[in-house]
C-alpha cells in the first residue's frame, strides 16, 4: 500500500457518496481514485456536484468489482440496500477492504434482515464477520477489520446516547424509548413525492409507526451494549429541515443515585467525535451539521434518564462515521480529514 489509500467509491451520485466525495476531498492522506454510476458513468463528477469544481477531475465509470479491487485499496458502497452485497465477495478475495454504508451486513440474522428489507440476503457468509462501525464501541475490532457495516443514522444517535448507561447497568432492559426526527435527506436523493419541499416545508409528522428497520439494529447493538436483551421503542419524525437528527431518549433507572453527568463524561473522554455537554445542556442540529462531531446532554427525570442526542444524518450518521472506519482500519488517527467544525448559519 502507498502512502496515499487509494479509495473507490461505489454509488457516487445519492447524498451519501456526495458526502464522502466531500470530505475525502481534502482527507490529507487519501485519494479518490474511481466512482461509479451506471446512470452517470462517462460524466465528470464536478458537472454533477458543482461543490466539487476543482477539487475532482474524475469521471464517473460503470462499477466493475475486479477493476475497483486492483485500483483501490478499500472501497465504499453508498448504494440501496442489497447492492453491497453482489460485489462484496470479489473485493474481499482481491484484498480490498470493503465500508458498506447500507443495511446489508449490519444484521446478525439472516431471516430478521429478509424480513425487514424484502429481499433474499445474497452473502449470508459475511453477516458474522462484517464489523459494526460504530467506533466508541467497535475501535478494537475495527482495526482488523476487512468488511465494516456503517450504523444506520438513527441507530448511531440512540445507540450514543444509551451506551454509557447500558454498559453501567444503571438502567433498565425494558421500557427505553427512542423518540427520533430527521431531515428529509434521510430518505435519500431519487425522486419521492412525499419528500418534495411543497410536501415537507412547515410541517413536522411521525411515520413507520408500525416498525421502521432500524428498530432490528438497535435492538441487536443495544443488547450487545448490556450483555442482555434490550427492547427500545423507536419512533421517527420527519421535520422540514435537510439535515440533522435529533432523538431524545428516556430510559427507567434501576440505580437513581448513579452520577449521570460523570458517567458520560468519563464513558466519552477519550472520544474525538463526541461531546458531553455541560448540566442543563440542549443541543442542537444545527451545531454539528456538516461535521462528524455527535452532541449529548443527559439529565434525569424522577426515576427516569433522559439523554437528548444530535448528529448530521449524512455525516456522523452515515459518509463521516464511515471515513472515520476507514481511518481506524488503516491505522491512521481516527479525526484526520474530520476535523473541520460545523458549518453555521
Amino acid at each position: 500500500m502507498s502512502d496515499q489509500l487509494r479509495v473507490a467509491i461505489v454509488g457516487g451520485t445519492g447524498y451519501t457518496g456526495a458526502e464522502l466525495l466531500r470530505l475525502l476531498a481534502v482527507h490529507p492522506q487519501a485519494e479518490v481514485v474511481a466512482v461509479t454510476s451506471r446512470q452517470e458513468s462517462g460524466r465528470p463528477v464536478a458537472d454533477v456536484f458543482p461543490n466539487l469544481r476543482g477539487h475532482y477531475a474524475l469521471s464517473f465509470s460503470e462499477p466493475d468489482m475486479e477493476a475497483l479491487a486492483q485500483q483501490s485499496d478499500v472501497v465504499f458502497f453508498a448504494t440501496p440496500h442489497g447492492a453491497a452485497m453482489s460485489g462484496v465477495a470479489e473485493l474481499l478475495r482481491r484484498d480490498a477492504r470493503v465500508i458498506d454504508l447500507s443495511a446489508d451486513f449490519r444484521l446478525r440474522d439472516q431471516a430478521v434482515w429478509e424480513q425487514w428489507y424484502g429481499q433474499t440476503h445474497t452473502a449470508p457468509e459475511y453477516l458474522d464477520e462484517a464489523v459494526y462501525g460504530l467506533p466508541e464501541l467497535n475501535a478494537a475490532s475495527l482495526a482488523q477489520a476487512r468488511l465494516v457495516a456503517c450504523p444506520g443514522c438513527y441507530p448511531t444517535a440512540v445507540e450514543l446516547a444509551l451506551m454509557p448507561l447500558l454498559k453501567a447497568g444503571v438502567v433498565a432492559s425494558r421500557g427505553i424509548i427512542a423518540d427520533a426526527k430527521s431531515g428529509v435527506s434521510g430518505a435519500g436523493r431519487q425522486a419521492k413525492l412525499g419528500m418534495l419541499f411543497c410536501e415537507t416545508a412547515d410541517s413536522f409528522a411521525p411515520y413507520a409507526s408500525a416498525g421502521h428497520r432500524h428498530q432490528p439494529e438497535i435492538d441487536q447493538i443495544l443488547s450487545e451494549m448490556a450483555g442482555t436483551p434490550v427492547q427500545c421503542l423507536f419512533q421517527p419524525h420527519l421535520t422540514p429541515q435537510v439535515r440533522g437528527i435529533e432523538a431524545s431518549i428516556y430510559a427507567p433507572l434501576v440505580d437513581q443515585q448513579a452520577d449521570l453527568q460523570a458517567l458520560f463524561e468519563a464513558a466519552y473522554a477519550d472520544a474525538p467525535f463526541v461531546d458531553v455537554m455541560p448540566p442543563g445542556s440542549h443541543p442542537q442540529t444545527r451545531s454539528v451539521r456538516g461535521s462528524n462531531m455527535a452532541r449529548l446532554a443527559v439529565t434525569q427525570r424522577g426515576d427516569t434518564a433522559v439523554v437528548f442526542s444530535v448528529i448530521d444524518n449524512l455525516a456522523r450518521g452515515s459518509s463521516a462515521q464511515a471515513i472515520q472506519c476507514m481511518n481506524i482500519m488503516f491505522g491512521l488517527d481516527q479525526a484526520v480529514g474530520l476535523n473541520a467544525p460545523a458549518m453555521l448559519p
